[in-house]
């Protein structure tokens, strides 16, 4: 596995991933989150062009060659890590990987990836929200040194994102913020 900047023709297939990521919602009966539209194009194409938009690259599909539409010596991506600075740490606007490439510690190597880049931007920590009875979400960030923050410890960029997440109707099921300092 290979975690490299993604790229303009990268952009659709990240849209693909979020796609099956979100097929395993169902199974907790959480179907409107597994229909739920991936990011718009525009929406990716801002996290990529600010550089903060990286892909883990499987490494069997390295050199898929000319008609992959991506360079030739890159592989096909198999998960993404969206994210920008919010308050002084990096905060994970998303984070998703293909089901065909979890429990491989994908997700892990991005957002070690992700800490390294905020590190170097001089900023103190990563951010994200997430749901609090998915396993696969709070209970895994707990398991890789992330914590909940308390309402107080709330940031005003973190107030703001989490009251658009309500406008979207992630509140319908419990959902937290969650830090983790800079090692």
């Amino acid at each position: 596995m290979r975690i490299r900047p993604a790229t303009p023709a990268d952009l659709p297939l990240l849209q693909d991933i979020e796609r099956a990521a979100g097929d395993p919602f169902r199974t907790l009966g959480m179907t409107e989150i597994a229909d739920d539209e991936p990011p718009a194009l525009e929406l990716l194409e801002r996290f990529r062009a600010a550089g903060h938009a990286w892909v883990a690259e499987d490494d069997e599909a390295e050199g898929e060659g000319e008609d992959s539409g991506r360079d030739g010596d890159a592989g096909r991506p198999v998960a993404y890590l969206i994210g920008e600075p919010v308050d002084g740490a990096f905060h994970i606007e998303q984070v998703s990987v293909h089901p065909d490439a979890a429990h491989r510690g994908v997700g892990r190597t991005l957002i070690a990836y992700a800490a390294d880049r905020a590190r170097d931007q001089g900023l103190t920590g990563l951010t994200l929200t997430t749901f609090t009875e998915v396993p696969w979400n709070a209970p895994y960030y707990e398991r890789i040194g992330f914590r909940a923050l308390t309402e107080p410890e709330l940031t005003p960029g973190l107030r703001k994102i989490r009251a658009t997440e309500a406008e979207h109707g992630l509140d319908r099921w419990p959902r937290v913020c969650m830090y983790r300092a800079m090692a």
